[in-house]
């Protein structure tokens, strides 16, 4: 087993996967989640403000499949980047703070990330067909 501690590229690369994983995921939840819930909510008239204003959402909404699929994809990639067995942290006592730190927010990121993801994901292809089968 090696005592092998992560250099500063592959910190950055780390946070910089976890952060643009949180970025793909959000689109699911902008372009798919938001407009089914603000409709549901009798919110009609918000949806179509929100798409004349930025209409590059209606495109998002036409390729969700694939939105959902790199971002899905990226969840995985960054799920497997920051759980993946031996990374250690530094052993000098500052250095291991600021990764132990690091590691937190990364952490944090990414399961909001996933949690975003699992709310757009249930919006876009669950609910209607819940709501559907339940008669409501």
């Amino acid at each position: 087993m090696s005592d092998r501690t992560p250099d500063a590229p592959t910190l950055s690369r780390d946070r910089g996967v976890t952060v643009f994983t949180l970025f793909t995921t959000t689109g699911t939840l902008l372009c798919c989640a938001l407009p089914i819930v603000f409709v549901s909510l009798g919110l009609g008239a918000t949806v179509v403000a929100i798409t004349s204003t930025f209409p590059f959402l209606v495109t998002l909404t036409h390729y969700k499949i694939w939105v959902f699929a790199f971002s899905g994809l990226m969840l995985v990639v960054s799920g497997w980047l920051m759980f993946r067995s031996g990374r250690h942290c530094p052993t000098d006592a500052a250095l291991g703070a600021a990764c132990g730190k690091a590691d937190r927010w990364n952490r944090r990121i990414y399961w909001t990330s996933v949690t975003i993801w699992s709310v757009g994901f249930f919006a876009a292809y669950v609910a209607l067909p819940l709501r559907i089968w339940l008669g409501i």
